[in-house]
């Protein structure tokens, strides 16, 4: 079988007489990681670490020295290091997931050389400008990485630019709105996530960075969600709970079809916090703060039973 997965393992030994014998050596042979992939995590792992070490002494080196440097040399030192990173990564013969990480560490000294340069001059910039010129300034280099941290890395910036923008310009957006701004666009980053691998099989997206995102996307809902039940921005909430309604229920389906133990854990307690909420909204007295007790009590039990018979019949 092509592509098996551990959940096509256990369905076919719940079904089949299959051996146990059997089962532990498909499982050694297509799902354990074996020698050689703990060598290739390893080499990775203590690669990136010591290019964020580097990354970080270079940071340490400018606080320390700041006073004593010349503007140019400060500018100076950062650009030759880009320049040197990239003629690294596009020049050199050396292993392409190598290339990545040093890319990933130039993406870094970008976001220096910005804040350097905004330091020296005093530009008078808002914090958003930052972000956002140092988004626009690797878009390019991140779209065509195909490398999951330096995406998560601009994800995060598009983030903050826009919740720096709507605190430091924007002050007529309400939260419920850059709530739900957030979720669509959170939302967008994790759709192109989960559906190009499919689309195009060359690209592989790992399951710890799709699991990121869909936090991401959950705690703007809740957060959005629980604004708007306070807050009287009807436009923004019926836009946010409708998109979320159809989101968690495409979810909660696919993890229990799935047996996906994340998404039947992440969804439900952000339901059962938004429930809560609107439970407080209706009524805040002792009454309605046994009945919301009683409430999280029941659900989060049920919710952390299902996961454990979910967890004894996979």
């Amino acid at each position: 079988m092509k592509h098996i997965k551990r959940e096509d393992i256990q369905i076919i030994s719940t079904h089949s007489n299959w051996s146990q014998t059997g089962i532990d050596a498909v499982l050694k042979k297509e799902i354990y990681n074996d020698k050689q992939a703990w060598l290739k995590f390893l080499k990775v792992l203590f690669l990136s670490l010591g290019l964020g070490f580097t990354t970080t002494g270079i940071l340490f080196f400018f606080a320390y020295n700041w006073a004593d440097l010349n503007k140019f040399v400060k500018l100076g030192l950062i650009e030759v290091l880009i320049i040197a990173i990239t003629l690294v990564v596009v020049c050199a013969t050396i292993n392409l997931n190598v290339k990545k990480i040093l890319l990933t560490s130039a993406v870094m000294l970008v976001g220096v050389l910005f804040a350097v340069f905004g330091q020296i001059y005093q530009t008078g910039a808002n914090a958003y400008d930052f972000f956002l010129g140092w988004s626009m300034a690797v878009a390019l280099w991140v779209i065509i990485s195909d490398f999951a941290p330096l995406w998560l890395i601009f994800v995060i910036l598009i983030n903050t630019t826009f919740i720096l923008y709507s605190e430091q310009v924007a002050h007529n957006w309400s939260l419920t709105f850059v709530c739900t701004s957030l979720f669509i666009i959170n939302l967008l980053f994790l759709s192109i996530a989960l559906f190009t691998p499919k689309i195009k099989d060359a690209i592989k997206v790992p399951l710890w960075f799709t699991h990121i995102l869909t936090l991401i996307v959950v705690v703007f809902a809740t957060v959005g969600i629980g604004s708007g039940i306070f807050d009287d921005y009807p436009i923004e909430m019926l836009i946010l709970t409708i998109a979320t309604i159809a989101m968690y229920t495409i979810a909660i389906r696919q993890g229990i079809k799935e047996k996906n133990g994340f998404y039947l854990s992440v969804f439900p307690f952000s339901i059962i916090i938004i429930i809560t909420t609107l439970l407080a909204s209706v009524m805040n007295d002792i009454g309605m703060l046994l009945v919301i007790s009683l409430f999280v009590i029941t659900s989060v039990t049920l919710v952390i039973k299902n996961l454990i018979n979910l967890n004894k019949n996979g």
